[in-house]
Formats: C-alpha cells, sequence, structure tokens
C-alpha cells in the first residue's frame, strides 16, 4: 500500500481509474493499519489517476473509509478527501465532492456522521451561494446530533468552519452554534467548544470576543469538569492577545 504511487505511475491514468482504484475501494474489510495507510495514499494519487479533472474517481473509496470503526482510518480519510476536494474545480467538487458530504452527514451509523465533520471547511470554502446555505444547515444539524461523538466533532471542528464563513455570518450563525455546544450536559462536547474560543475570538476581532467569547470563558473557569477548566487555562494567552490588556 505505501507503493501505491509506483503502481498506478506503472499502470497510467486510465487503468488506475478503472482497474487499481476499483480494486482498493473492494479491499477496505483489511486490518486497521493496512486501511490507515491505504487512506493515506489513496490522497497521493491525483497526479496518478490523470489530475484534477479525474480526481473524483478518489473520492468513493475514500468515502467508505470515512466510515470505518477505528477513529485513525477516519481521521486519515478526513485528510486525504479535503486533499482531493481542494484540487477539484468548482464544478467537480459540487458534483461529485457535497454529495459525499451530505451523505455522510445523513448516514444512520455515527461514525460517518462524526467524518462528516471534518469536510465542511473545505466544502464550503469553493460552493455556490445555494450549496453554502445547504451547508450551513447541515452543520447546525450535526452539532445538535443525538450521539455524544458527532456533537463533540462538530466542537472540534467549528473553528476552521468558522475561517470560511462571511463576517456577518460569525454572530448569526457561528456563535449560536457554539453557545449551544458550550452548554452541552457532556463535559467532553464542552472542552471541545470551549477548544475553539481563541480561533473564534481571532475572527470576531476584540469587541466581539469580549462580548461573546470572554463570558464564556470566565462560566468555563469555574467549570465542574477539571478537563474543561484545564481546555480554558490553555486559551487563556491567545485571548488575551486579542482582547487587550485592559
Amino acid at each position: 500500500l505505501r507503493r501505491l504511487g509506483i503502481i498506478a505511475k506503472a499502470l497510467g491514468p486510465e487503468r488506475t481509474r478503472e482497474e487499481l482504484i476499483p480494486f482498493l475501494q473492494e479491499s477496505t474489510d483489511d486490518e486497521d493499519e493496512a486501511l490507515q495507510v491505504l487512506a493515506e495514499e489513496l490522497g497521493n494519487l491525483v497526479p496518478y489517476v490523470g489530475g484534477p479533472d479525474f480526481a473524483f474517481h478518489l473520492l468513493p473509496p475514500l468515502e467508505s473509509l470515512a466510515t470505518v470503526e477505528e477513529t485513525v482510518v477516519r481521521d486519515k480519510a478526513v485528510e486525504s478527501l479535503n486533499k482531493v476536494a481542494e484540487q477539484l474545480t468548482p464544478g467537480l467538487l459540487e458534483l461529485h465532492y457535497i454529495p459525499v458530504v451530505n451523505t455522510l452527514a445523513k448516514t444512520e451509523w455515527f461514525t460517518a456522521r462524526v467524518s462528516a465533520c471534518g469536510l465542511f471547511a473545505v466544502a464550503y470554502d469553493r460552493s455556490s451561494e445555494d450549496v453554502k446555505q445547504e451547508l450551513r444547515a447541515g452543520y447546525n444539524v450535526l452539532c445538535k446530533d443525538e450521539t455524544p461523538m458527532v456533537r463533540r466533532s462538530a466542537a472540534q471542528h467549528l473553528g476552521k468552519y468558522a475561517e470560511k464563513l462571511e463576517k456577518n455570518l460569525l454572530v448569526t450563525d457561528v456563535i449560536a452554534m457554539f453557545a449551544e455546544l458550550c452548554d452541552d450536559d457532556q463535559d467532553s462536547v464542552r472542552l471541545l467548544a470551549v477548544g475553539s474560543c481563541s480561533a473564534l475570538a481571532k475572527l470576531l476581532g476584540k469587541e466581539g470576543s469580549i462580548s461573546k467569547i470572554l463570558p464564556t470563558v470566565q462560566k468555563f473557569a469555574v467549570d465542574k469538569s477539571w478537563r474543561v477548566r484545564y481546555m480554558v487555562a490553555q486559551q487563556v494567552y491567545e485571548l488575551c492577545e486579542v482582547i487587550g490588556q485592559e
């Protein structure tokens, strides 16, 4: 699997697309260590399938890997999906990548929804207005998911997702989701929400941070969970840089 690039180069783009990729898609029931390598290497195969115009052929096997039970495999699949998506033209992105994001986000099995949270930032950045609206609604649903693991993933990726949103939507959309995640009854969700404080503060600027972020930090500094308080302590320095010494 580490030599997939060499094999693909020897086969040529057409045979890689028509033979190697379908074969790999049928090989997703291997050991977790092998699947992790497969997920990583698939993200490097864009030049070998014929370049960006044919990169979408790599999405189906990566979509399958993004649903497996082992976290490290899913994380690597998400990383490679984003890497492939960044090389697609806006037209191909909407035609092939957005359906993958939407499918994963709505799949019954929670592991797929966990993976989906990490795909929204790249998807949003280069989509049309109609698709952006659809993606915002989708992320909002994931933030309220019934499964704590999905809400954790949504909280974890909130900062990167927020970076891609238009400035006027930060306060209306992101801060509302942030507030909801910060009130979660699971401390594992709250601590990941707190982890995005400094990223959101940098986007909101001084005034926005003082009104929207600082009260949350002050509340969580006395949270009943030591893990949440620990995360707050890690955020304080960067937050201070944004809001100023006074």
